[in-house]
C-alpha cells in the first residue's frame, strides 16, 4: 500500500512535516507519526520524536482507544447486512435484560440511546476490566440518563452492550470476531486488542514542566469494544481507504456510506461547530469541507483518522501522550494541506455509453410553480434535478425499472419519482412525491394542483 514519497509535490510534503513539526513541539508530546491517504494508497508518512535517533514508521503501534468504536460499528453492520438483525431493532429483540433494551441498534450506534457518557466509578480506562466483568457492571444501577432517541450524548457503554451483542449473535467473543471478519479480509496485521513490538510507550505530560509520568496500560475487558485496540498508522491508512470505498470482503460501498451520514439528533453546539454523528463515525464541516472518521484517546495516547471524502484524501494522526495536541486538528489540516496544493483530478469526461430516448425526452428545464429546475441524466443511470441557479432542493435519483426513479439524498430522499404521460404518450408533466414539474410555469395544459386562472399571465393596467 506505501508509494513513494515522491508522489506529492516536495513543497507538499514540507508543509506536512511543518505541521506535525508544530503539533509535536508544541503539544509536547514524546513522539508523534501521522500519515495521508491519497487515491486509495499511502503517499506520505512522517514522524517526530524527542528521542534521538529513528522516528517511529508506519509499523510502530500506539493505543487507537475510541477509534475502536468505528471497527464494532462495521461488525454490527454486517450482521444488518447478513439479514441478522435490523438497525430499527430495540436492543431487546436480540440481547434482553440489560435494562437499556427500549434503545434501538441504531440509536446505540450513533450514541442517542439515553446511556451515561461513562461506566460506573471507579474511572474506567485507568482500572483493570476485571472490575467490570459483568455488563451489569458497565451499565449501573442508572444506566439510561436521557430520553431514548431524543438526543446525542456520547456513551462508551454504548459500544459495550454493542459488542456484547455481537457476542451474543455470533457465539465467539468480540475479539475473536473482529479478528475473523474486519482485521484479517482487510490485512491489518498490525491491529490487535494487545501490543506487539514495536509499540510506543504512553506517557502524561507534566504541564508545567518538561517531565513525564509513565500511565498504566489497563486492559478494558468488557469495555474493550469501546477502546481497546492499539493500531499504527500504515493499518489505519488501510482502514481509511476501506471507510472510503467499501470492500465486498467486509462491507460494501453502499453500507460505508451509510455509516457516514449522519445519524443522530444534533446538540445546539454541534449545529454551530458543523459536527454530526454518523453509525460508529464522527462527521465535521471544515474549511468548507465534510470530513468524516474517528478520534481516540486512552491514558497515555492520542489517536485520530480524518478523511476528506470528495478530496479523496485521509489523514492518520498518531501520538503518545495523555493530553497535548489537538489531533482532530492535525488531521484536518493534513487533509487540506493536500487538497488544496495538490486538488484532486477528475475523471475524464465520457459520454453515456447507451441511452433510452424516453429518458433523454426528460432531460432539460422543468418549473415547479414558477422554480425553475434541470433535470439531467447521471452516468450511472440515474437521473439528478436541482435549481436551475442557487440554492434550493436537489437530489440524485437511482432507477428503478420500471419508469420510476427514487431519490437518494436530502428533501427527496426516498421519494418516487415519475414521468406522467398523455393518452397519445406525450409528456405531461413530472410527479415527484405529488409534486407537479411542468415545462413552463404553470403550464394550463399540465394537471396542475389547483388549476391555472384562465386568464393567464398578466402585466398592470
Amino acid at each position: 500500500m506505501t508509494t513513494p514519497q515522491e508522489e506529492l509535490l516536495p513543497a507538499t510534503r514540507r508543509a506536512l512535516t511543518h505541521r506535525i513539526a508544530v503539533a509535536q513541539a508544541e503539544g509536547r508530546t514524546p513522539s508523534l507519526v501521522a500519515a495521508v491517504v491519497r487515491g486509495g494508497r499511502t503517499v506520505w508518512h512522517g514522524a517526530r520524536t524527542s528521542v534521538d535517533g529513528h522516528g517511529p514508521d508506519e509499523n510502530v503501534q500506539y493505543r487507537i482507544g475510541s477509534i475502536t468504536k468505528t471497527f464494532t460499528a462495521v461488525l454490527v453492520l454486517r450482521l444488518r447486512d447478513e439479514g441478522v438483525l435490523d438497525l430499527g431493532d430495540p436492543l431487546e429483540k436480540h440481547l434482553p435484560g440489560t435494562g437499556v433494551g427500549e434503545a434501538t441498534i441504531a440509536e446505540l450506534l450513533a450514541h442517542s440511546g439515553g446511556l451515561a457518557a461513562e461506566s460506573p466509578a471507579p474511572w474506567w480506562e485507568r482500572t483493570p476490566g476485571s472490575l467490570r466483568p459483568e455488563l451489569a457492571d458497565v451499565l449501573g444501577e442508572q444506566p439510561l440518563l436521557h430520553p431514548v432517541g431524543r438526543r446525542h450524548h456520547y456513551s462508551n457503554p454504548d459500544y459495550t452492550v454493542l459488542g456484547a451483542l455481537v457476542e451474543k449473535l455470533r457465539g465467539a467473543s468480540w475479539e475473536e470476531v473482529l479478528q475473523r471478519e474486519v482485521l484479517d479480509p482487510l490485512g491489518l496485521e498490525r491491529t490487535a486488542t494487545r501490543p506487539s513490538a514495536p509499540h510506543a510507550g504512553g506517557w502524561a505530560v507534566h504541564p508545567w514542566a518538561d517531565v513525564m509520568l509513565a500511565e498504566p496500560t489497563e486492559d478494558l475487558g468488557r469495555m474493550a469494544p469501546a477502546g481497546q485496540l492499539w493500531s499504527t498508522t500504515g493499518d489505519l491508512a488501510r482502514f481509511a481507504v476501506f471507510l472510503t470505498q467499501g470492500d465486498d470482503k467486509v462491507l460494501g460501498a453502499e453500507t460505508v456510506r451509510e455509516m457516514r451520514a449522519p445519524a443522530a439528533p444534533a446538540e445546539a453546539t454541534d449545529v454551530v461547530d458543523g459536527a454530526a454523528y454518523g453509525l460508529g463515525l464522527q462527521l465535521q464541516h471544515r474549511d468548507g469541507r465534510l470530513l468524516v472518521g474517528h478520534s481516540g484517546s486512552l491514558p497515555g495516547f492520542l489517536a485520530n483518522l480524518t478523511i476528506g471524502v470528495e478530496d479523496d484524501v485521509a489523514a492518520v494522526v498518531l501520538t503518545n501522550c495523555t493530553s497535548g495536541p489537538l489531533l482532530a486538528g492535525v488531521g484536518s489540516d493534513l487533509v487540506r494541506i493536500v487538497a488544496e496544493a495538490e486538488p484532486r483530478i477528475p475523471e475524464p469526461w465520457r459520454p453515456l455509453r447507451g441511452v433510452d430516448a424516453s429518458v433523454l425526452e426528460l432531460a432539460g428545464q422543468w418549473y415547479w410553480g414558477t422554480h425553475a429546475f434541470a433535470l439531467r441524466l447521471t452516468p450511472d443511470g440515474g437521473v439528478s434535478l436541482g435549481p436551475l441557479s442557487g440554492q434550493g432542493r436537489r437530489s440524485r435519483f437511482r432507477a428503478n425499472g420500471d419508469g420510476s426513479w427514487t431519490g437518494l439524498e436530502g428533501y427527496y430522499a426516498g421519494e418516487s419519482l415519475r414521468a406522467v404521460r398523455r393518452p397519445d404518450g406525450a409528456v405531461s408533466h413530472l410527479d415527484l412525491g405529488s409534486f407537479v414539474f411542468t415545462r413552463q410555469p404553470y403550464d394550463e395544459g399540465a394537471v396542475v394542483p389547483g388549476g391555472v386562472d384562465p386568464q393567464g399571465w398578466q402585466g398592470i393596467g
